[in-house]
């Protein structure tokens, strides 16, 4: 594991340490972003590379000041959430210019994360609008209060994307999880989205073995 540097721009999560690990940056052929949880770290989540390995890919993790990308609940008023919020996603769009600067093309990154990650994850691929190699969202949904547009713009055309999470989750109501597929496949994505009876608010195998799907489908 290693430290690759960030852009450093204004933000609370701006100038933070992007750690790494897989395939040194400079010799991949493609790449996943990995947003950590509340309370987690970046090294923690740089874990999943072990059990989501790739000979081609480098693997980046952005730290958040504090542990934690935002204060309150996703489900809130997102303004409760700022700057905060707005400043995680410029992280993630961090990594991504990072990446691209490294010559990895938008339809080569997986951008993919867990609980507040996965949130982070799902809101910046939709925010964006682009078109990535693939998304991963292990126990999470889009980002604010139910009755938030979502007026996204973008072209996600054949896109593959992974939703997993729990009937029961203490966190992420199964809605959110429903509301965010159906986005995500009306902006054009091919959306596999899986929910487990009386699951923890945890990573299990099956979710992990239909990540490794996602990852298939890179153009490496």
């Amino acid at each position: 594991m290693s430290d690759q540097g960030t852009v450093h721009k204004k933000g609370p999560h701006q100038g933070q340490r992007v750690y790494s690990t897989g395939k040194p940056l400079q010799e991949a052929q493609a790449a996943m972003i990995l947003v950590h949880g509340r309370g987690a770290t970046a090294p923690s989540i740089l874990e999943l590379a072990n059990v989501l390995p790739h000979p081609e890919l480098a693997y980046l993790a952005p730290q958040a000041t504090g542990n934690s990308w935002y204060p309150y609940s996703f489900l809130a008023p997102i303004t409760q959430n700022e700057p905060q919020l707005s400043s995680a996603l410029a992280a993630i769009g961090d990594a991504v210019a990072q990446l691209s600067a490294a010559g990895i093309a938008n339809d080569r990154i997986i951008i993919g994360g867990f609980s507040q990650g996965a949130c982070l994850a799902s809101e910046f691929v939709a925010r964006t609008g682009v078109r990535f190699g693939g998304l991963l969202v292990f126990s999470g949904g889009l980002i604010g209060p139910p009755d938030t547009p979502r007026d996204y713009r973008g072209d996600l055309t054949g896109m593959p994307v992974f939703l997993g999470c729990s009937n029961v989750d203490a966190h992420i109501p199964e809605a959110r999880v429903h509301e965010t597929a159906d986005v995500l496949a009306g902006l054009g994505a091919q959306v596999d989205k899986q929910i487990y009876p009386n699951m923890g608010h945890t990573i299990i195998q099956d979710e992990l073995d239909r990540a490794q799907r996602v990852i298939a489908q890179l153009a490496v």
